[in-house]
């Protein structure tokens, strides 16, 4: 997923602002993007649970 400079900047701040991790939120942010065209989005929302289950250190 591409972001422009603006939006990550923005995603950036409002990330901190809120004491969030912006890896965390970029992956959910991938899966979501991933899942959008496929026909049947099957699973979508167990990946998305795994996102914020997983621990901060582990985001990858």
């Amino acid at each position: 997923m591409k972001l422009s400079q603006e939006d990550q900047r923005l995603l950036d701040e409002l990330c901190r602002q809120n004491n969030v991790s912006l890896a965390k939120v970029r992956k959910l942010l991938e899966t979501v993007y991933d899942y959008e065209f496929k026909e049947r989005r099957t699973g979508v929302y167990d990946a998305l649970r795994e996102i914020l289950k997983s621990r901060p250190n582990a985001e990858g």
